[in-house]
């Protein structure tokens, strides 16, 4: 027997096969959206996936205007965050950040499901959201890809 074969291959920043890809986020539903790309930019989609380097692709979304929210979470929804004041603390709804800020409502969806550490925030700065159809990453040469896809 080839013991060779067995060997458990781990990626490093080096041989980490990084790609650029794209996903039209026109009517899909925000927590279904995040956590597929959650999944991409952690690197879980991949063969030779490594819990402890950032092996995940570059992803651009595009039409982030346009998600979808089900149910009553574009009103009943609260996102709470603080001024670091006292009595800071403010509260919006899906509704009020996708009129003031659509890029917000899906890079809080996507943060919340990366890990808590500096790791998830190197994977996060590889994450890029637009709210219409044009990014300007096309010198990368990004492939388009379907959320049923991932």
């Amino acid at each position: 027997m080839d013991t060779q074969s067995y060997k458990t291959l781990s990626a490093n920043a080096a041989t980490a096969n990084k790609e650029w890809v794209v996903i039209d986020a026109t009517d899909l539903v925000l927590g279904r959206l995040a956590s597929r790309v959650a999944r991409i930019l952690r690197g879980k989609n991949k063969v030779n996936f490594t819990p402890h380097v950032d092996c995940g692709d570059n992803v651009i979304i595009v039409n982030a205007a346009k998600i979808r929210l089900t149910g009553k979470k574009l009103t009943d929804k609260v996102y709470v965050r603080h001024t670091g004041y006292p009595g800071g603390q403010r509260f919006a709804t899906p509704k009020e950040l996708l009129s003031r800020k659509p890029i917000a409502v899906v890079e809080e969806a996507i943060r919340g499901m990366l890990p808590k550490n500096r790791l998830g925030a190197q994977m996060f700065r590889n994450l890029y959201v637009y709210e219409g159809a044009e990014h300007p990453h096309q010198a990368q040469k990004p492939r388009e890809i379907k959320l049923n896809e991932i």
